[in-house]
């Protein structure tokens, strides 16, 4: 399996990230992750294709939005919130704290997402 390539934070532009937010269901997949965490790219239930959603996930990922793990046979998804803030201070929060999530999107925990959720919760590492 190919690593998965994220742009250095000083690659990360704001024009590019603001692009990456314009799409309302990359937007809905940045507040899923906002509110839950890192999940699992197929615990995501949405109203489009999986070679669409894998569009958005790249979208998200190549903007510097997202971070993108793999363990084994998945990956695993979440936000760079550490970068961002660094990059753009309170630009993220902002953009979450104004819009809502679009209807029809939302977040599947599977098993490896509720593990991985209650691994942060105790800020231990995975297995």
């Amino acid at each position: 399996m190919r690593d998965v390539s994220h742009p250095p934070l000083q690659q990360v532009d704001l024009c590019t990230v603001l692009h990456a937010l314009s799409d309302p269901g990359r937007l809905a997949i940045v507040r899923a992750l906002a509110e839950h965490g890192e999940y699992a790219c197929g615990a995501f239930e949405v109203p489009v294709s999986k070679g669409t959603l894998s569009h958005h996930f790249r979208v998200l990922r190549e903007a510097g939005l997202t971070r993108t793990r793999i363990t084994g046979r998945q990956r695993f998804v979440s936000v760079r919130w550490d970068d961002l803030e660094q990059r753009f201070p309170g630009l993220v929060d902002c953009l979450l704290a104004q819009l809502s999530a679009p209807a029809g999107v939302t977040v599947h925990p599977t098993a490896a997402a509720r593990e991985v959720a209650e691994a942060r919760r105790q800020r231990r590492p995975l297995r």
